[in-house]
């Protein structure tokens, strides 16, 4: 099968991940509550209205760095005979912080205007959010890696 990055070099699957992610991305923000949840859907509606279309230009920009950070855990559970979501609840830390490594990378090298602005107010509580959605990402790359 090759890497993740690599399954993501076959154009139909690179969409089909760009939307399943959209789908994950918007099912994960409407299941929090509370003010975190309230200040993330806000945060969401505005990027979304900022600039229609910009979270699949995002998603699909950063995917293959998302995958490559997803690759070793992805083949540690292979090697395990280990469900996904399994082996991404044994790690969630780990893993949350391997994701949003580069997303923090891609935020540096932003100028400064209101995407950069919102990531970094909400950026605190990301960790938080990002453990929380690891279940549906499993499912997405395992539905991914064929």
């Amino acid at each position: 099968m090759g890497t993740l990055r690599e399954r993501l070099s076959d154009p139909a699957i690179r969409q089909r991940a760009i939307e399943d992610g959209i789908k994950t991305v918007d099912a994960e923000v409407a299941d929090r509550s509370g003010f975190g949840g309230m200040a993330l859907k806000a945060a969401y509606a505005m990027v979304k209205g900022i600039a229609p279309g910009i979270v699949p230009k995002l998603l699909n920009n950063m995917l293959d760095e998302l995958m490559d950070a997803l690759q070793p855990y992805y083949d540690q559970a292979k090697q395990g005979g280990v469900d996904l979501r399994q082996h991404f609840a044994q790690k969630p830390a780990e893993i949350a912080n391997a994701l949003l490594g580069v997303t923090d990378a891609r935020a540096a090298k932003a100028g400064q205007g209101p995407l950069k602005k919102g990531y970094e107010k909400l950026r605190p509580s990301a960790q938080k959010h990002v453990e929380q959605a690891l279940p549906r990402l499993a499912d997405l790359v395992t539905s991914l890696a064929g």
